[in-house]
């Protein structure tokens, strides 16, 4: 009987006992999710997990569990706690890297199908998870460590780009998590910052030196770049342009998404739009509050830089006259629905496209810097506002000669060959060469999308910056999980419970 007592003793105090069915159960799970985690993702090295589940579910040769026998009872508390957080980083890294992240809607570039404030559950699984390029990372931080400023990842190794086979594939108008293409090269001092419009603007060399205002400037990897969330608007190998703020797929209209906005004028009998009414339409007081004219009337000042314009002028760009006034004038972006209902308005006089004003008053790209356009071909001086140039999007497999036109195609596609696809790119005197040789023509190894915003006059999307690269691709947004409206109080309606677990794709 006592040595009966004495053998259960031990082994309730760490020696080996028989595994349970439960143990079993634990164990033949692990290693199925193993196994299907490798055939998923190819990683084979990956099944050297399933020797370490067996043996801490059931042969028990590494006391993986030891410390928990620890005689201090303080050393065994702060043991408790590590094992814990560990456990909970490791399970938090492998769900954010394959499978779903959290997303936070910073501005308005999506608005009314996504607003500022909204969070998202985006799925990495809906185009195929990507394999970690950057492994060795901290979870739950995209590049910098709060607070303290420092980064949160290691540079180096970095891995080849790999995705997995995902449950779908990009189509037109879903709207695409992705890494910021222009997010390579950061000055630290200016994260807000394209660093390629600075540099344009302030001139490289004097950024790089400036350190007390730009401080360091950095690469970054691409899955450690910013996060954006825009709509694709244009596939790989299609050919997109614009002609009054319609795209044109080869050479077809699209169908605009349904809650598009454009920048619109307001002309009211000189009735002041208050924030209610703004408030009630769904504009956002970032959307309003710096786009009314200082002037307040309309013929006391000069719309959008126009000088001496006059009242036949102002009639011709679309303006009208109303006892003895034309009233006042605001620039807000808005829906057609939106429109529809300023227009029913018995105060609102005219309401018409702020690119149709500057098309009727001869207001071209040079004219109205009303984009940073860092995208060299985009700059086009005889080209207006809703308007774009026809471009091919480059497609895996899909090859462009340097035949013709070896301008624009450098132009177009120098930064995809050389910054994307990591090849030595030098144009001089009209020839083109890569890694060092001539070359009369270029293959190209990704697919590349071109995303845009809903908010398109006020949208800094491929316009701006370019092709996004199959690489750069998170996810897709799956529902908005909270949202909260900036310009609220807590007691006043800041969440939006209408919005909770509604779509995170709005076509």
């Amino acid at each position: 009987m006592e040595k009966s007592k004495t053998t259960q003793n031990t082994n309730e105090s760490g020696g080996k006992r028989k595994p349970g069915i439960r143990q079993w159960i634990y164990a033949t799970i692990a290693c199925i999710c193993v196994i299907l985690f490798v055939i998923w993702t190819g990683y084979w090295a990956v099944l050297i997990l399933i020797p370490v589940f067996i043996d801490i579910y059931i042969t028990k040769f590494i006391p993986w569990g030891a410390w928990r026998n620890a005689k201090n009872p303080q050393l065994k508390k702060v043991l408790d706690w590590v094992d814990a957080i560990v456990f909970a980083l490791v399970g938090v890294w492998i769900i954010n890297t394959f499978f779903f992240q959290n997303y936070q809607i910073p501005s308005s570039s999506l608005e009314k199908s996504l607003l500022v404030g909204d969070f998202l559950c985006v799925s990495k699984v809906s185009y195929g998870a990507r394999s970690p390029m950057t492994p060795f990372s901290l979870p739950l931080m995209q590049h910098t460590f709060p607070f303290f400023g420092f980064k949160s990842y290691l540079e180096k190794p970095q891995l080849e780009y790999q995705r997995f086979k995902g449950t779908g594939h990009i189509t037109r108008n879903d709207i695409v998590v992705f890494n910021y293409p222009s997010g390579d090269t950061v000055a630290l001092n200016a994260q807000n910052s394209d660093y390629y419009i600075l540099a344009k603007e302030e001139g490289r060399e004097n950024m790089w030196a400036n350190k007390a205002a730009y401080g360091d400037i950095v690469y970054r990897p691409v899955d450690r770049r910013e996060n954006y969330v825009k709509r694709c608007i244009a596939l790989p190998g299609e050919t997109l342009s614009m002609r009054n703020d319609t795209v044109f797929i080869d050479g077809t209209p699209i169908d605009s998404p349904e809650n598009m906005q454009l920048a619109y004028i307001i002309q009211t009998d000189g009735t002041q739009l208050t924030e209610n009414l703004f408030d009630e339409l769904g504009v956002s007081k970032e959307d309003y509050m710096t786009q009314t004219p200082s002037g307040g009337m309309i013929n006391s000042f000069n719309p959008m830089g126009i000088r001496g314009v006059d009242s036949l002028s102002l009639t011709n760009l679309g303006f009208k006259y109303h006892n003895g006034s034309f009233g006042i004038a605001y620039q807000v972006p808005l829906t057609k629905k939106m429109v529809a209902e300023l227009e029913a308005k018995p105060f609102v006089l005219s309401v018409f496209e702020r690119n149709q004003y500057l098309k009727r008053a001869n207001l071209k790209r040079r004219d109205v810097n009303n984009y940073d356009y860092t995208y060299p071909i985009t700059y086009r001086q005889d080209s207006y506002s809703g308007d774009f140039p026809a471009l091919w999007i480059p497609a895996c497999g899909e090859t462009i000669k340097f035949d013709s036109d070896v301008d624009y195609k450098v132009a177009a596609y120098e930064r995809c060959i050389k910054n994307y696809e990591h090849n030595e790119f030098e144009y001089k005197d009209g020839i083109v060469y890569i890694n060092g040789q001539q070359a009369d023509s270029y293959t190209f190894k990704f697919d590349y999308y071109w995303m845009m915003g809903d908010n398109r006059d006020n949208s800094a999307d491929s316009r701006a910056w370019g092709f996004v690269p199959e690489d750069h691709v998170v996810g897709k947004p799956l529902f908005i999980w909270l949202s909260l409206d900036k310009d609220k109080g807590w007691f006043s309606g800041k969440i939006r419970w209408s919005r909770l677990f509604t779509s995170g794709n709005k076509k």
